[in-house]
């Protein structure tokens, strides 16, 4: 492993990777990225704006000039849009549900990938590597780096850590199956889009979380990092 080491990580959701991301940063002295949560920052002023989600060109006019702000510090990340902090509000039900109509429009996608791409950069340029994960890392933004992981797990698996993720942050006591069907529903939604689907890079690696805890999986992760 490199000082600077780029680690690129994708994953669809409730399969453990934010957590495990930032585990492997912390523990191997590198910067985090969440680029899930630049969408849902955008997606979040989309509908405090309003704006219509079937009204791509209204979505891309209301995000134009937005100032989002992605903190890197695995121990504390944050995000801010234009100031405010919305590191909690971004988690909200509705935020959930409109994230991958926003995320689908390509002006958007290409907004974000430029700014995620440039905070890559100067995490290198600083002579500290960083690991990023989304949906579209390994294939899309960052198709050169240094390590690419797919992070998975099953429906069944994802739905309870995303309930107990959601309970735990004050959402309320949430139906496991009924989060199973939404996290299926937004599975197909991410990788059928039209641009940057979720996808498994060829090269690729698969880590599948289903029968790991948190410390095992980022044990699993560091060791690809560092053989």
């Amino acid at each position: 492993m490199t000082e600077t080491m780029v680690i690129a990580v994708d994953g669809p959701a409730g399969s453990g990777k934010s957590s495990v991301c930032r585990g492997v940063a912390r523990r191997l002295g590198l910067r985090y990225l969440d680029t899930g949560a630049m969408y849902r920052a955008v997606t979040w002023a989309v509908l405090r704006d309003g704006v219509d989600l079937e009204d791509a060109a209204a979505i891309v006019a209301s995000t134009s000039d937005i100032d989002i702000v992605s903190g890197t510090d695995p121990v504390a990340p944050s995000i801010t849009v234009n100031g405010v902090d919305v590191s909690e509000p971004i988690r909200d039900d509705d935020v959930t549900a409109a994230v991958s109509a926003v995320s689908a429009v390509p002006a958007v996608r290409a907004l974000l990938v430029d700014r995620q791409r440039a905070q890559v950069a100067e995490a290198v340029a600083a002579g500290q590597g960083i690991v990023v994960e989304g949906r579209d890392i390994t294939t899309v933004v960052l198709p050169e780096a240094d390590l690419k992981i797919f992070i998975t797990a099953s429906p069944e698996v994802r739905a309870e850590r995303r309930a107990a993720q959601d309970s735990g942050r004050g959402a309320g006591v949430r139906d496991v199956d009924a989060t199973k069907a939404n996290l299926i529903a937004r599975d197909a939604k991410d990788s059928s889009r039209a641009v940057s689907p979720l996808t498994i890079a060829p090269d690729a690696i698969v880590v599948d979380t289903s029968d790991l805890d948190l410390e095992q999986s980022i044990v699993a992760v560091c060791a690809l990092a560092v053989p």
